[in-house]
């Protein structure tokens, strides 16, 4: 089945309704799902009249916007590859991406086509278009406008490759995770069920999966009036503005992108009282944020959803189930509760190897090497929406493994399982500290120091034998009282240093991750 032709049922069912709604030039447009369906068949037959052919490769870049999704739309109905890099990562990110997946053409924003005087990689790509002003050298997208719709659909077999995307790299070097059109119907499914999706309602959401996810839903995305490159430094108001302008009835965000909605609402004594459900994920999530998001959406559902790019949804729980003792636990040192994992995943906790190979295994191998619920190790998935490889096997050998043939993905992050099935999150595998004093997780000892008001982000490392707490204020200044409970507190993970940095250094997506490789090179440099 082509994924493109959920797409379709819903303009068929729905046709007059709102699909998407985006900000173009301070402007606000709205785009029904029968106009999306017609623009993408148009598209679709003018990438169809320049010769490409199904399987055949294609860069987009152009920001999350309802031209994005035409385009995504026609890609998609002519059976091609839709290929994404991050800009932001650089040139030299984009130069290994296509030596890797040589794209047969560019779709392309006028800004993001100027990078072709300093891009070998996008000047040798042999079909070349244009979203929105003409460029020279590229087919203007404006021309579909005066062609017939392509009306045929590619038929597509599960196996049909149909999204390829790139890792961030927080568990080593960025992987490319080919989806194949049977992997985005499954984890459509998943998401569909996990995220309470339903025709009709409104959700604003800065994560482009997500957006999918919604127009084969019968969902209405709203794009957030906002630089989404940089999720915490974004203008609030306009956002706010477009909540309460469109009515929406549900958000999906990173905790980034929140922190900036819950500051300016508490600013200005706000509240967002049509919000029903609130969604959070793509970097962890503290028990306060869950607490001020509630505040600013007192009528609302606010979940923490964690997954990651090879596998989502993982796991998800609702503020409302976060018991007292479970925050008195986060915030003693316990990690960070994620709750139950989904009903359509396997999970279980490894024993912790990473950097080295695993498996294969068989299945009572596999048994003997987990963990039992309460003990601590990798976090490793299974299942129809969990990626079972990479492309060309690249990345497969650190992040794969199989038991009984079945195909396994490390996540790169420890946890353990509660009594109650639940998962905790520990940290990343990678930013795990074994010292003299023993192995110590960084989510346990990070939102320990979340407790404190002043305390915007913090993140542990050990430099020179050293357990080092590093954090980013909210104002500036730590009293000197709150750093002597701060160390208090931390007493159990025997850190008996804190560290000001004016800003933590994050990834570059969501913005909320910590990178940790940059975080030691800092602190080592301020020894």
């Amino acid at each position: 089945m082509n994924i493109a032709e959920l797409l379709r049922d819903q303009a068929e069912l729905r046709p007059e309704a709102i699909a998407l709604i985006d900000v173009k030039r301070g402007r606000s447009r709205r785009f029904t799902f029968a106009e999306l369906d017609r623009a993408g068949s148009r598209v679709a037959m003018l990438l169809h009249q320049s010769g490409l052919e199904p399987g055949d490769t294609v860069l987009v870049l152009h920001p999350m916007s309802a031209e994005l999704y035409i385009v995504l739309t026609a890609i998609f109905r002519l059976g091609l590859v839709a290929m994404f890099v991050d800009p932001s990562e650089g040139r030299k990110h984009i130069e290994r991406s296509c030596a890797l997946q040589p794209p047969q053409a560019v779709i392309a924003s006028l800004k993001a086509h100027f990078l072709r005087l300093v891009s070998p990689a996008l000047r040798r790509i042999p079909e070349k278009f244009s979203i929105g002003l003409p460029v020279p050298g590229a087919v203007s997208l404006q021309h579909a406008d005066r062609l017939r719709h392509f009306e045929t659909i590619q038929p597509c077999t599960p196996d049909s490759p149909a999204l390829l995307t790139f890792t961030s790299g927080s568990t080593g070097t960025p992987k490319p995770a080919l989806r194949t059109h049977g992997f985005l119907l499954a984890q459509h499914r998943a998401l569909e069920e996990s995220l309470q999706l339903k025709p009709g309602e409104v959700e604003l959401t800065t994560l482009p999966m997500f957006v999918l996810a919604n127009l084969a839903s019968g969902v209405t995305s709203l794009i957030p009036d906002a630089d989404l490159r940089r999720p915490d430094a974004i203008d609030p108001a306009p956002v706010v503005a477009q909540i309460r302008a469109h009515q929406v009835t549900r958000a999906a965000a990173s905790p980034a992108f929140y922190e900036r909605l819950v500051a300016y609402c508490g600013e200005h004594d706000t509240r967002l009282p049509n919000l029903a459900k609130l969604f959070t994920g793509g970097g962890p999530v503290s028990p306060q944020l869950l607490e001020e998001l509630q505040r600013i959406a007192p009528q609302a559902t606010v979940t923490t959803v964690y997954g990651s790019t090879e596998a989502e949804p993982i796991a998800r729980i609702a503020r409302h189930e976060i018991a007292t003792e479970d925050i008195a636990a986060m915030l003693g040192g316990r990690g960070l509760l994620v709750g139950l994992p989904v009903p359509i995943i396997r999970l279980r906790i490894l024993k912790n190897q990473w950097g080295c190979p695993v498996g294969p295994y068989t299945s009572a191998e596999f048994d003997a090497a987990c963990k039992p619920a309460g003990e601590g190790g990798e976090i490793v998935v299974s299942g129809a929406h969990v990626l079972s490889g990479y492309m060309n096997g690249c990345g497969d050998e650190e992040n794969k493994f199989n038991v009984a043939g079945v195909p396994w993905h490390r996540t790169g992050d420890a946890g353990y399982l509660d009594d109650r099935g639940r998962l905790w999150l520990l940290g990343r595998c990678s930013a795990r500290i074994e010292d003299s004093h023993g192995t110590l997780y960084p989510l346990s000892v990070e939102y320990a120091a979340l407790q404190y008001d002043c305390v915007r982000r913090a993140a542990v490392a050990s430099i020179q034998g050293e357990r080092v707490l590093a954090v980013e204020l909210r104002n500036g200044r730590l009293p000197e009282s709150h750093l002597a409970q701060l160390l208090e507190s931390l007493a159990f993970a025997d850190v008996r240093k804190v560290h000001v940095l004016k800003r933590m250094p994050v990834d570059n997506r969501h913005n909320s991750k910590i990178d940790y490789p940059a975080l030691n090179s800092l602190l080592e440099k301020s020894v």
